[in-house]
């Protein structure tokens, strides 16, 4: 399914590089948070989840699992910013900058998954996988957004934010996700760090849920949080309950809830998951751009 250019030309390929000699790819530091924040926000939809890692945990920490990277023109101003890491994100307003960026993330030892617009991660592989490096697993997914509630009357009180109580029940249904989606579980390649970032979340008032009793009937988690959007996954909806509008009906109040505080809502849907995307459109989810993640092997930590 993974898509590379095989367009470049020897002549374009040169005068990239005599480009790249006179600019710079820099190691960002919190000096430039600021600045960063910035150049994120020109396309908020695109660069939700960097920009929230910059809002919860800073430009640099370990929490990023991984290091935001910076490449400037000659006159020094940003043409892109990338989180090399356990995820590699980036956002580029040229091909030199997703160029020089690659080089520098393929020298990443940990990368567990490299995730973007179609067309640029396209364009970053050529560049990443010049040494040779093989994808584990590619997908194409649709970026979906939502930009005003569900018109329905229809309320459900019993959705609620999940507690340290529901640690327990929300972790085997997030690695069961996590799984389908990469075919790596994070519950045993990483269980105590996987038990971190859920609870973490849980702590930040993050993820959703709605019991019938003791039985969890319906999941969501809010991964990336900013004024201008709000990223979703782990969107789970008990097998019984798929076909009794139980699913739309949550959605719709998370949305009325979530959307009192943000822009949009967006999520990503694998393509090939024609009931998934079938159900979001019920939601009333717009298509906005496609992408593709690739899946990287030989690495040692896994989780989402």
């Amino acid at each position: 399914m993974l898509q590379t250019k095989t367009n470049l030309t020897k002549k374009n390929a040169e005068q990239m590089s005599q480009t790249l000699a006179t600019s710079e790819v820099e190691l960002l530091t919190a000096e430039n948070e600021v600045e960063v924040l910035a150049f994120l926000s020109q396309r908020p939809i695109h660069t939700v989840t960097m920009k929230s890692f910059i809002h919860d945990n800073g430009l640099v920490s370990p929490l990023n699992r991984g290091s935001f990277y910076g490449y400037r023109d000659v006159n020094g101003r940003l043409e892109g910013v990338a989180l090399v890491g356990h995820a590699t994100l980036m956002e580029t307003v040229s091909d030199r900058a997703l160029q020089a960026l690659a080089k520098v993330a393929r020298e990443c030892a940990y990368t567990h998954m490299i995730m973007g617009e179609q067309e640029r991660v396209a364009d970053f592989w050529v560049s990443y996988a010049e040494t040779g490096q093989a994808p584990r697993l590619a997908c194409r997914e649709w970026l979906l957004e939502l930009s005003a509630p569900s018109a329905t009357d229809e309320v459900v009180p019993e959705l609620k934010l999940a507690t340290e109580e529901d640690l327990d029940v929300v972790m085997p249904i997030q690695a069961q996700l996590a799984f389908q989606e990469s075919g790596i579980d994070p519950s045993r390649v990483d269980p105590l760090g996987f038990r971190r970032r859920c609870l973490r979340r849980i702590q930040q008032r993050r993820t959703w849920v709605l019991f019938e009793g003791d039985t969890l009937i319906f999941k969501a988690d809010v991964i990336s949080e900013t004024n201008d959007v709000i990223y979703l996954e782990g969107i789970w909806v008990r097998e019984e309950a798929r076909n009794d509008g139980t699913g739309r009906r949550c959605m719709a109040e998370l949305s009325r809830r979530l959307l009192t505080k943000t822009n949009s809502l967006c999520l990503l849907a694998n393509e090939l998951n024609t009931r998934a995307l079938k159900f979001y459109k019920k939601c009333g989810f717009l298509f906005r751009s496609t992408y593709e993640t690739i899946f990287l092997s030989n690495k040692e930590s896994f989780s989402h």
